[in-house]
């Protein structure tokens, strides 16, 4: 699957957010905190599903 450099940086940039989300929920295990992170990564995942299949959609080069 060919795709443009407009979709490697939506990709890059959430998978960062889910990265530091998931790596504080691990630091802080045991509190609400953490609890909270997890659940942030989980909902942030579905946004860059979201947001990957619209960007798909109507890209030119990567359609």
């Amino acid at each position: 699957m060919k795709t443009c450099e407009r979709f490697q940086t939506l990709k890059a940039g959430y998978e960062q957010d889910i990265t530091y989300l998931r790596n504080h929920s691990q630091r802080s295990t045991g509190t609400s905190a953490a609890k909270t992170s997890a659940t942030n990564a989980l909902a942030v995942k579905t946004r860059m599903a979201k947001a990957l299949g619209r960007h798909f959609e109507r890209c030119p080069i990567c359609g």
